[in-house]
């Protein structure tokens, strides 16, 4: 991919503020930096704990997206997952409302001064407002081995848990353990893959059986392409998820989804992939756009510009675009290191 400078990427860039509904990994509002690219719009918005090596990673695809743009599509649309953040059980089916249709539900779980009392309740209005949905928890490395394995005991049945623990060896050993006790909960592995030098190492210790991607943390479209289809060799299923992205980064998440090479079942039919975490634009009060519609569960794939009236409303102030303006730069600097 040929990098154009970094001057040339702040000349079209703009810095928002997006404001939340629910507070989400700590946030009430989410920045973001929008570059307006010769093939299209890129986004670069790695949180804000995240240091300049680690963000580089997002930069890479935000450069992708607006000076390359994004493969042929396979498909129109894709099914997506609801998401619920860490709120009290008696919030859950108002939010739910937001994302009508959807059939699978990603519950958060393991949040600081909460307890598992608490993310069973969450669980429990889940199942009691969408009869049959599918569930699934993420801990965002929240517990300890035992921990995880209790967990999943008290809120199955589940289709899986993302991110019980930190280290790819505690998730090996919680996938043996719950495989013993003959408890079927998947585990999914989401930051040991995007935040790991070696994204294939779950697959090597058999220490998951989902892998979420990410677009951003992994680099670009087609970095989640490339890794998708050795993991898949591997017999690990992939769910694309975002990564708390606004409409810009959504599109690339879609168009990797879009493009996931189409799997055939032992009836030569067409296996869609699982269903995405791609609708979190529904967390936002506003957005640079108009997000894509849930429909029955589904998203259209198809790209959406921001808007440059709501580019103006939801500029962020003049300090914190400087502020991510330096944030570029920084990042820029380990690009050749990717």
């Amino acid at each position: 991919m040929s990098i154009p400078t970094v001057d040339e990427i702040l000349e079209r860039a703009h810095v928002v503020s997006l404001p939340m509904r629910v507070k989400f990994r700590g946030v009430t509002t989410r920045e973001a930096l929008l570059i307006d690219g010769p093939s299209g719009w890129g986004e670069f918005a790695p949180f804000l704990e995240y240091e300049p090596k680690e963000a580089a990673s997002w930069l890479t695809s935000g450069i992708e997206a607006a000076w390359e743009g994004f493969p042929a599509a396979l498909r129109e649309r894709v099914e997506v997952n609801a998401t619920i953040p860490a709120v009290p059980a008696g919030q859950v089916a108002e939010i739910l409302e937001r994302f009508p249709g959807c059939r699978t539900i990603k519950v958060k779980v393991a949040e600081p001064g909460q307890s598992l009392a608490d993310d069973l309740a969450r669980v429990q209005a889940v199942r009691e407002a969408r009869p049959g949905a599918i569930i699934r928890v993420d801990a965002n490395c929240g517990w300890s081995v035992a921990e995880a394995v209790e967990a999943a005991q008290v809120l199955a049945p589940l289709d899986y848990v993302e991110q019980p623990c930190k280290t790819v060896e505690e998730l090996a050993e919680v996938r043996m353990n719950l495989q013993r006790r003959g408890l079927f909960v998947r585990v999914a592995a989401d930051e040991s893959i995007r935040k790991s030098d070696d994204p294939y190492r779950v697959a090597q210790l058999r220490a998951a059986d989902v892998a979420v991607v990410k677009v951003a943390p992994l680099g670009g479209v087609k970095r989640v392409l490339e890794v998708a289809k050795h993991l898949r060799s591997q017999a690990m299923d992939i769910t694309v998820a975002s990564a708390l992205d606004t409409v810009v980064g959504m599109n690339a998440g879609l168009a990797a989804v879009a493009a996931l090479p189409k799997l055939d079942d032992d009836d030569l039919l067409d296996v869609p992939p699982a269903a995405a975490g791609l609708a979190t634009s529904q967390l936002f009060v506003e957005d640079v756009a108009i997000p894509h519609a849930i429909v029955d569960g589904f998203m259209e794939t198809r790209v959406i510009a921001p808007e440059i009236e709501r580019l103006e409303t939801l500029a962020a102030s003049v300090d914190r675009r400087d502020w991510w303006f330096k944030r570029v730069r920084e990042s820029y600097r380990y690009l050749e290191t990717i």
